[in-house]
């Protein structure tokens, strides 16, 4: 049960006892049954009026709750279909007062909503209006009676924004346009004159329109004051040039240039004229010193001849370079030919420094072939032999890189010319062709020379015995402390210990002469291995040499004794053939020689 209907029957059961305390106190004062029902109506008149006045409060209340809640249903309504929002859901089974409450703050929660979309279009529709005056645009046509959508508001707010973007860049181009005019009117000394220059130059920048139209017509502006600034300094940089060659060509010395300093840069007009006054007082001074101007400009044709490879046939069709009739006319001609050169160089400067660069690697390149045959590179002071053999192992395989690169850029340069590329006379890649053909012939030549030469040392060796050579920088020997003494066929050596091989300084091993020794004893015969074309081994060495060394301390002779008549033991076909074995062990030994000397100064380096 409800408390209210337990409080309904408590003021029931209250009436009831008010009513029987009544009749209690009406039967005590005696009042007749008559008086006593018309006090009952008294007091059934007073209730009933009470409730009926209580009864139609609250339909009065019912009344207006209800009334309420259709006001707020329609109103519901039309703010949905404003804001274009779902429509409200009523709550099933819930009590009037519940309902009207609920729509009641739905309703203002909506014209809440209402009031910010429309306060931030109309924010959004000032800011647009703003930005499309400053950028000079057309205003944009927006219903402001009614509601805008989320998606409406998010699409003005990102116009706006784009607006505001392009009014930002427009501006970072206009301060910058601005500025650049500024500086180049004030480098030509140039004051505004129209207008427009007027409103760019004088006027707020907050005030000026930044339309398309007027950024393009800045640029324009900007345009043609860099090209008259970049006439001018190109006008002042063609007076410069023309007087520091003046300069150079009259020998002018610094104490008279110096005041001219000040003119050396920059482009403004009274720097342009006082430009054009020292050049006509140069031009003036170099009509009156004529024949040192041309022999000036006759060494520079001299260096471009160089710079440009030209031969002596096209050095020599230049004929006023040889004329000694200094005239006005002359000058003239030298001036013209030494502009084309500098032009001609100019435009192929870079084929000519890659002929340059080819040239001086060949250079490099044959003179690491020169002393590559030079036997004092061995002597390795400083590790330099390392390094020159890194280079000389680059420098092979940048050449031939670099000749590919160049025999391209040549090809290239005479399909667009439609003439040959030459060098001193002949086409490049003929001219370099015939460098490695000199080379190779150069090598040939020197190859033959060193054959020749050891073909005639072979041979007096063989007629009269080879002699040793004694180093240069090497410590004494230690003393003989055997006394034994070794002597190869007519020449004798001293050696401080009983080896057979003795290493002189620059040619490694010495080897014995092709004619045989002559046995120690008259019994005995020994052929030696080179008669027999075969390599001896080392112990036959050391029984060889054991043999010709005397117990008594005495000098054995390889050849003949007094008493002795001279014997060979091999006949002059085996000396022949054992000499052409001779020549190539030669050329061995010469090679593992000069690799283990490399290998050498490599470890003591490291």
């Amino acid at each position: 049960m409800r408390r209210s209907e337990v409080l309904a029957d408590e003021s029931i059961v209250c009436l009831q006892k008010a009513l029987t305390h009544l009749r209690e106190i009406w039967e005590l004062i005696g009042i007749p049954e008559e008086q006593r029902l018309q006090r009952t109506e008294v007091v059934k008149k007073h209730i009933k009026d009470l409730l009926d006045r209580m009864i139609a409060e609250e339909e009065s209340l019912r009344e207006r709750l209800l009334k309420s809640i259709s006001i707020c249903q329609k109103e519901l309504s039309t703010l949905c279909t404003e804001l274009q929002v779902k429509p409200f859901q009523e709550e099933k089974e819930t009590t009037v007062l519940q309902l009207e409450k609920d729509l009641r703050t739905q309703v203002e929660l909506m014209r809440k909503q209402k009031k910010e979309r429309k306060q931030e279009l109309k924010l959004l529709q000032e800011q647009d209006q703003e930005l499309r005056e400053i950028l000079c645009m057309p205003p944009c046509d927006v219903d402001s009676t009614s509601v805008p959508t989320l998606e409406e508001l998010n699409l003005f707010r990102q116009r706006v924004a784009s607006l505001r973007e392009t009014k930002e860049s427009r501006h970072k181009q206009f301060v910058s346009i601005k500025r650049q005019i500024i500086l180049c009117m004030e480098e030509l000394e140039h004051t505004p004159d129209t207008s427009f220059e007027k409103d760019v130059v004088c006027e707020d920048e907050s005030a000026f329109c930044l339309s398309l139209e007027n950024i393009a017509t800045l640029q324009k502006l900007l345009k043609q004051l860099e090209m008259k600034k970049s006439q001018n300094e190109a006008e002042c940089e063609g007076l410069r040039a023309q007087i520091r060659e003046l300069w150079d060509r009259l020998q002018i010395p610094e104490e008279e240039r110096e005041p001219v300093a000040a003119i050396m840069t920059g482009s403004k007009n009274k720097i342009r004229n006082a430009l054009k006054l020292e050049l006509d007082r140069l031009e003036e001074l170099k009509m009156q010193n004529i024949k040192q101007v041309i022999e000036t400009i006759r060494v520079e044709l001299a260096q471009f001849w160089d710079q440009c490879f030209y031969s002596q046939e096209q050095r020599r069709a230049f004929a006023p370079y040889y004329s000694e009739d200094y005239t006005e006319n002359l000058l003239q001609l030298h001036d013209a030919e030494i502009t084309r050169l500098r032009n001609y160089y100019d435009v192929h400067k870079e084929l000519f420094e890659g002929v340059q660069k080819w040239e001086q690697s060949w250079k490099l390149f044959l003179e690491f072939e020169r002393k590559a045959s030079d036997p004092s590179r061995f002597t390795n002071r400083g590790g330099n032999l390392l390094k020159e053999e890194k280079e000389r192992a680059k420098l092979q395989k940048t050449l031939p890189k670099l000749e590919e690169e160049l025999k391209a850029q040549v090809e290239q340069w005479e399909q667009e010319h439609s003439t040959a590329f030459v060098v001193n006379g002949q086409k490049f890649m003929e001219y370099v062709t015939e460098q490695w053909e000199l080379h190779r012939l150069e090598k040939e030549r020197a190859k033959q020379e060193r054959q020749l030469k050891n073909k005639r040392q072979t041979e007096t060796e063989m007629l009269y015995g080879s002699t040793p050579r004694t180093p240069n920088k090497r410590p004494a020997p230690a003393s003989n402390k055997s006394g034994k003494v070794r002597k190869m066929n007519t020449t004798t050596m001293s050696s401080a210990t009983p080896n057979n091989s003795i290493r002189p300084v620059f040619g490694g091993s010495v080897y014995r002469s092709p004619m045989s020794r002559l046995p120690p004893s008259g019994s005995k015969s020994v052929v030696t291995s080179l008669c027999s074309g075969k390599k001896t081994t080392r112990a036959a060495q050391l029984r060889a040499n054991k043999e010709n060394l005397d117990l008594d301390g005495s000098i054995l002779s390889g050849g003949y004794s007094g008493s002795t008549p001279l014997q060979h033991s091999c006949s002059i076909k085996s000396v022949a053939s054992t000499y052409s074995e001779f020549s190539r062990e030669l050329s061995k030994a010469s090679r593992a020689d000069a690799t283990s000397r490399i290998l050498n100064s490599t470890n003591i380096q490291s």
